[in-house]
């Protein structure tokens, strides 16, 4: 993995980032993450494809920005992650909620998370996972192991499992004519995090 080209993929952050620094500070926080992700990714280079898509893609990045803002400024560093994952969970959540506002929109949404969900969140991936039994309009599930929670604290930064968690809020909790239901993560310091989606009864 190249973790500049990667790091491309991700300048939103870097938008944000210069709201609160020089410009010359900016690209110095953004040199500092590149360096800092291209050593994550040089000593993770024997890990299993489906645990890659999660911390090549994800993890990674986050942590190497992260950590290169903290660099500079302590207090800054976790609201700036904060904000702009929010706005992208939020970003996705419009696209969801225009997805099951169409005809059929909610079941089809359903049987395409519950196709998904088996294999981003599968063993394969880092995951270890409690799968419940189908139940029409629904999709249930509960995740006792994270490879988030895992590398990010390994990584010294723990504290960026919680934003991760919260992105599910944003993405699937103003789904028009459908509810999400959550009563802990592992990011907050709950032993689990469980995942309901269900559609709401007239």
């Amino acid at each position: 993995m190249n973790a500049e080209k990667e790091l491309k993929k991700k300048d939103f952050f870097k938008a944000e980032i210069s709201n609160h620094f020089s410009d010359i500070d900016t690209e110095n926080i953004w040199h500092e993450a590149a360096k800092r992700l291209q050593t994550m990714y040089d000593n993770h280079k024997n890990l299993p494809k489906g645990v890659k898509r999660h911390t090549d893609g994800f993890i990674f990045p986050a942590a190497a920005i992260y950590l290169a803002i903290k660099d500079y400024d302590t207090e800054k560093a976790f609201g700036i992650m904060q904000k702009v994952m929010k706005e992208k969970g939020e970003q996705s959540g419009k696209g969801f909620a225009r997805f099951v506002s169409i005809p059929f929109g909610k079941r089809i949404f359903l049987k395409i998370w519950d196709i998904i969900s088996h294999k981003m969140f599968s063993e394969s991936a880092g995951f270890s996972n409690v799968f419940y039994p189908k139940q029409r309009g629904e999709f249930r599930m509960d995740i006792t192991r994270c490879p988030y929670d895992t590398y990010l604290t390994e990584l010294g930064c723990p504290e960026l499992t919680r934003l991760f968690c919260e992105n599910d809020v944003y993405a699937y909790g103003n789904l028009p004519g459908m509810e999400f239901i959550r009563t802990q993560t592992i990011g907050a310091g709950g032993s689990l995090c469980d995942f309901r989606l269900r559609i709401q009864k007239k």
